[in-house]
């Protein structure tokens, strides 16, 4: 693939932009997560630089849920891309969210970091992996 000149979004083998096929992928998790009873508080919060792709609550539990799409071509599952200065920086905007948004936290008991992959299969397939407490703070 081609390196994308300055200003210019960098294109999948499909011809989507790397955001489209990340903004594509949050939707769908944030369906999954839905189904399994999580309420969506926030979507591609920023604070700055960084960004938080998804929000979401279920009864006392508040995850911070990071999202990586990758399809068939893939030599690594997307949870292993979510390295260590990713979380730090998922960490430090989930700081800040939760100054910003005191209020959606009470009756709150735990609060985690959540992983979810999309794996986009040969022929069109999607799965999801919703890796429930993927990190600690400070890992």
């Amino acid at each position: 693939m081609d390196h994308p000149r300055e200003g210019q979004a960098e294109r999948s083998e499909t011809g989507r932009t790397t955001t489209a096929v990340g903004r594509a992928g949050e939707s769908l998790a944030a369906r999954h997560l839905g189904r399994e009873g999580w309420h969506v508080l926030s979507r591609n919060w920023r604070d700055g630089p960084r960004e938080l792709d998804l929000v979401v609550r279920r009864r006392e539990t508040l995850a911070f849920v990071e999202v990586k799409s990758r399809g068939p071509e893939a030599l690594a599952h997307p949870h292993a891309a979510i390295g260590w200065r990713k979380r730090r920086e998922v960490e430090r905007a989930a700081a800040a969210w939760l100054v910003e948004n005191a209020a959606s936290c009470r009756g709150v008991t735990t609060f985690r970091f959540d992983s979810v992959a999309i794996l986009r299969k040969p022929g069109g397939e999607v799965g999801v992996d919703h890796l429930e407490d993927a990190w600690r703070r400070g890992e």
